[in-house]
């Protein structure tokens, strides 16, 4: 089993020491970067940092001495992310810094979407993303959305303060079969459970799967409304919406 020693990129090895702390996550960052090549780990690392202009030349520089598009994007640009959504769901960054790295993926991704895009490869899958109706939180949301978008999704963002009638359109507009719902606020909370009532109410809810997140929502209450699936973090809501491909395909 792959241990903290042998990953290569001391920042990274302390960001995983320092601020990682379910079991779980550690071990799966430990094995992911301890097999990545230095340039990815320098890649991650700046990410994490927010160092957006290391990021673009570090990308274009592993470009041009051939590593492929997807391992970059795979084992940099989104291993590094995943870092970030850890710290900020545990509270350790905010917003600001978030953005920032968000920033510097965006300087990286700039150079693999063209290469992703002129190989043809077919997305995986359409995602609808919205936080739902009455809540104006998005950070969480934009997030999961970069991360599925790297992750071969093509996605739909509704924003925020999404009725249900929205994500109802969206999907007939772009025969989409996942819908990604998010609330930061236990008020809000509840319009997730409308929001799959609305889809029964047209005969539209065996058509499609539900997953949801945020904050203050667990496993038992996605459940309770109905959800598909729950997604703790937005590495948790990729995998999530993976799996949720494969049944729908």
């Amino acid at each position: 089993m792959p241990e903290l020693s042998d990953i290569a990129n001391q920042y990274i090895r302390e960001e995983i020491e320092e601020f990682l702390e379910r079991p779980e996550e550690i071990e799966r960052n430990i094995a992911l970067f301890s097999r990545t090549s230095p340039l990815m780990q320098e890649i991650a690392a700046a990410l994490i940092d927010g160092d957006m202009v290391t990021v673009d030349q570090l990308t274009e520089k592993a470009l041009e001495d051939g590593v492929g598009a997807f391992e970059i994007m795979d084992d940099g640009l989104i291993a590094g992310m995943g870092i970030v959504g850890i710290k900020f769901r545990e509270g350790y960054v905010f917003v600001p810094e978030v953005l920032i790295s968000a920033r510097a993926m965006k300087a990286g991704m700039a150079h693999i979407e063209p290469i992703l895009a002129a190989s043809g490869v077919e997305p995986i899958g359409t995602v609808i993303m919205g936080t739902v109706q009455g809540d104006l939180h998005d950070i969480g949301k934009n997030l999961c959305i970069m991360l599925l978008r790297g992750g071969g999704f093509s996605v739909i963002d509704l924003g925020v303060n999404t009725p249900p009638a929205q994500f109802i359109e969206a999907v007939r507009e772009h025969g989409a079969h996942i819908i990604g719902m998010s609330a930061l606020l236990t008020t809000t909370m509840p319009n997730m459970a409308k929001t799959v009532e609305a889809f029964k109410d047209v005969g539209l809810r065996e058509a499609v799967r539900f997953m949801v997140g945020g904050a203050p929502v667990t496993p038992e209450f996605g459940k309770d409304v109905g959800a598909d699936g729950y997604g703790k973090d937005a590495l948790a809501c990729v995998e999530l919406a993976k799996k949720l491909a494969v049944e729908v395909s």
